[in-house]
């Protein structure tokens, strides 16, 4: 719909669009037109944020767990184990099967690896991290395993690649 309130009011234009949907669904014959190039970019705009939200998930995940194997010490372990258990219930709360195999952890896993690399903490110089990721995602979403236990998991992937 070429009157530009997609651009200058995304929440006016999405009532409005509903709106239209919601009376053809009834039935009813409309004389005004659907916007219908931005309503498919927005039904596909939505699937692609849940997948966005649920690898940020992971991949906060994955940067605490390496933490926490980094700086085991630190002042900032235990939120950083409390943020584990957060991030993984939301992230398995977000996903769904069909994003199984658009989940690229091994990626998210070496972008979390970066990070922590890059920092330092309090607790003087980081333990060794392994470079490939040690956990599945079924580990991660559908885990009998506490924090304490991924980060166990991290160490044996340094003796596992040794």
């Amino acid at each position: 719909m070429p009157d530009g309130l997609y651009e200058r009011d995304a929440l006016a234009w999405s009532d409005r669009e509903a709106d239209l949907l919601r009376r053809i669904a009834a039935g009813e014959r409309l004389n005004e037109a659907v916007d219908w190039a931005n309503v498919i970019e927005e039904v596909q705009d939505v699937g692609l944020s849940e997948l966005r939200a649920c690898q940020s998930l992971l991949q906060q995940t994955l940067t605490h767990l390496l933490k926490l194997h980094a700086w085991p010490s630190s002042q900032s372990a235990g939120h950083w184990r409390d943020e584990v258990s957060v991030f993984l219930d939301d992230a398995e709360r977000r996903f769904t099967p069909s994003m199984r195999q658009r989940i690229e952890l091994d990626m998210l896993y070496v972008k979390s690896l970066r990070r922590v690399r890059g920092k330092s903490d309090d607790a003087g110089l980081p333990n060794q991290l392994p470079d490939a990721c040690p956990y599945s995602l079924d580990d991660l979403l559908f885990r009998d395993l506490n924090a304490p236990a991924l980060v166990a998991r991290l160490g044996d992937g340094l003796t596992a690649s040794s």
